[in-house]
């Protein structure tokens, strides 16, 4: 296993992408501490999972806007493990599809700290404690082609991610690398909640696999990418979408 006596923070990772993150980090060896804000269901049973499997995984409750919640959970980490060496920023999501002139200054702001603000805040959190090691942070298709209707703010903030991943490659190398994934159609709650069934169909349909993706094809290239087998590789942002788009 490529990532023993590794230590892996995966944010967002009570459910769907994050949860699969943390169970492939963990599959290869690393400790992982899954931080999670209402999915406590998901984060709990993937910590028994793990442990169940001889790993070692915490699930920390946190709201990654909020400073202390995101101190305690690096702290809980250093704590329980030693140390950190990969930060996967997972944390994110649409809210809700709003156009230009139905937005609130409230609900932009809400979608960009989700999104971009968390991911700030949880890279300089873990830098103290990382000597060397990867950052993977999820990005979206979205950050490249603007989104669907309503997702302007969201596509904003996940393009932010995409550049700040490039600055922060430059900055934190060479001890540290830094890439992002751009995920596109995958079957995960952030779908049910905000894609019409039919959409997805055409979607899937239409792309050269035709199918959707599912969290473990994301899962898969996190840990490429948190692995010393992408050793020369940092500032990318990589396109996982089953062909819908060639950046």
């Amino acid at each position: 296993m490529s990532l023993n006596n590794k230590t892996a923070i995966v944010t967002g990772a009570g459910r769907d992408i994050g949860r699969a993150c943390a169970l492939r980090l963990a599959a290869e060896g690393a400790n992982v501490a899954l931080s999670y804000h209402s999915s406590s269901e998901g984060a709990d049973s993937a910590v028994k999972e793990i442990t169940a499997n001889g790993g070692k995984a915490i699930a920390v409750k946190a709201d990654l806007n909020n400073q202390a919640d995101v101190d305690a959970l690096v702290k809980q980490t250093v704590d329980e493990f030693g140390g950190v060496d990969i930060l996967v920023n997972n944390t994110g999501g649409l809210v809700a599809r709003k156009t230009i002139a139905e937005m609130s200054l409230e609900h932009w702001n809400n979608v960009m700290s989700l999104n971009t603000t968390s991911t700030f805040l949880m890279v300089k959190a873990c830098l103290p404690h990382m000597k060397q090691g990867a950052i993977v942070n999820l990005a979206s298709q979205a950050g490249r082609d603007g989104g669907g209707p309503g997702a302007v703010a969201y596509a904003a903030s996940k393009g932010a991610v995409m550049t700040m991943t490039r600055g922060l490659a430059k900055e934190l190398g060479p001890d540290i690398r830094v890439n992002a994934i751009c995920p596109g159609m995958i079957d995960t709650d952030f779908h049910n909640v905000f894609t019409k069934p039919e959409v997805r169909t055409h979607v899937a349909n239409a792309s050269p696999v035709k199918r959707e993706g599912v969290p473990e094809d994301i899962a898969n290239m996190v840990y490429f990418l948190a692995s010393d087998e992408s050793a020369f590789v940092t500032g990318a942002n990589f396109d996982i979408n089953g062909g819908m788009l060639y950046s």
